[in-house]
């Protein structure tokens, strides 16, 4: 039968060309797993997209040991721990002592931008600025993709079709697979908001210190973190409604200066901020992450606050987990860690959740608490730096777990 020019025939469709879709493709590849990725942003306004990024160990390992370009190791930013700070005081978490491993500081775009090239170079089929339209026949082994090419220059009335025998939703928070399959039998969405937000900054200013700084203060969370010995990422809790537009860099300044404020006269290095932005909070998962031959990856099934800065590290342990349950099912023939892997995956997930969870819990202050709450919270924290358990449970959980 003839096929016809919009239709494409691939073995795995991926629906999603962020980190997480690119790399679930590049790793197909080098197996010989044949793939498609369609995204509908353009390759420069994922590139261009600021968000920070810190990542595990085993992200940074799958990303070399995968042949995708060692930039995160010599323009990557290695840190060896924490600074929990409160009460005006610092506790310095060391991780290689503790647990025997790192973090790497290295931004969301610039993974994407590693990845994208990779598969450029690889030759790879990904198919930017393609509107999907549709996915189908989930439930058969031969699921569909229906997207339109939102390119200059193209007929946007063209319907182009990509079949597939599997399907991988990776098209983040508002995942056009996850809500293509809605509330399906069996289908359940776990969530929570957050009563406050980050107000977040980029700035051009010198690092404030050597580690990230966690401050829990009576006015407030703080986050001093870091892009490059430049360029600096800040972020203070506030009222998810906030306006940027109403905070000067003065009042900016100053409002992360007094979160961070103690007898050690802890001071912050400022400069010009060319980058404002209110972060929400909120948690979800979606159970399972599969439906029928169709599998969710990422920020498609889950999103965490960044508090424990899991978002991408989850996205990418799902990616191994899936990886493997394919290169399995199409080397030996059998469904067993397809099947198995929603399963395998939100264990993983749920252990994230907590950790998030009690991370914001113990660091944030909200609008409603009570002095009793505020007082428990420092008495967390105080639990956790006093003693070396606490300690390399917070450092085991921030640098992460195994991917399966």
């Amino acid at each position: 039968m003839a096929v016809s020019p919009q239709t494409t025939r691939t073995q795995v469709g991926i629906v999603g060309g962020g980190p997480a879709g690119l790399l679930l493709s590049h790793l197909l590849s080098k197996q010989g797993i044949a793939n498609v990725v369609v995204e509908l942003r353009d390759h420069e306004t994922i590139k261009n997209t600021h968000r920070a990024g810190i990542l595990e160990q085993q992200a940074v390992k799958t990303l070399v040991d995968s042949g995708v370009d060692g930039r995160v190791l010599t323009d990557g930013d290695e840190h060896e721990g924490i600074d929990l700070r409160f009460n005006g005081e610092s506790h310095p978490l060391n991780f290689p002592d503790l647990v025997d491993a790192t973090v790497t500081l290295y931004a969301q775009n610039q993974v994407f931008v590693d990845l994208a090239e990779a598969r450029k170079r690889d030759g790879g089929d990904v198919r930017y600025e393609s509107e999907v339209t549709d996915v189908v026949d989930l439930q058969t082994d031969t699921p569909k993709i229906r997207y339109r090419d939102v390119s200059e220059g193209a007929d946007p009335t063209v319907v182009h079709e990509v079949q597939c025998d599997i399907l991988v939703g990776a098209d983040g928070s508002r995942s056009f697979c996850r809500r293509a399959v809605g509330q399906a039998e069996g289908h359940r969405d776990f969530r929570i908001e957050y009563p406050f937000a980050w107000f977040g900054i980029l700035t051009e200013a010198p690092k404030s210190a050597p580690e990230l700084i966690y401050a829990n203060s009576p006015h407030g969370f703080a986050l001093i973190s870091q892009r490059s010995e430049t360029v600096q990422r800040m972020y203070f809790q506030c009222n998810p409604s906030e306006n940027v537009e109403d905070w000067s860099d003065d009042r900016i300044w100053s409002e992360l200066q007094r979160r961070v404020d103690g007898p050690d006269a802890f001071q912050l290095k400022t400069g010009p901020i060319f980058d404002k932005s209110v972060l929400g909070f909120r948690s979800f998962v979606r159970e399972p992450m599969s439906h029928g031959s169709m599998f969710l990856v990422g920020d498609a099934a889950h999103t965490v606050p960044p508090t424990g800065a899991k978002g991408l590290n989850l996205a990418f342990a799902d990616v191994t987990v899936l990886f493997e349950a394919l290169d399995s099912f199409y080397s030996t023939g059998s469904r067993e860690l397809l099947d198995g892997y929603a399963e395998t995956a939100l264990k993983r997930v749920w252990k994230a959740q907590s950790f998030s969870y009690w991370m914001t819990s113990m660091l944030h202050t909200r609008p409603d608490a009570d002095p009793f709450e505020t007082k428990r919270a420092l008495g967390e924290l105080e639990n956790i730096t006093s003693t070396r358990f606490g300690q390399q449970y917070l450092a085991e959980s921030y640098t992460g777990w195994p991917h399966s």
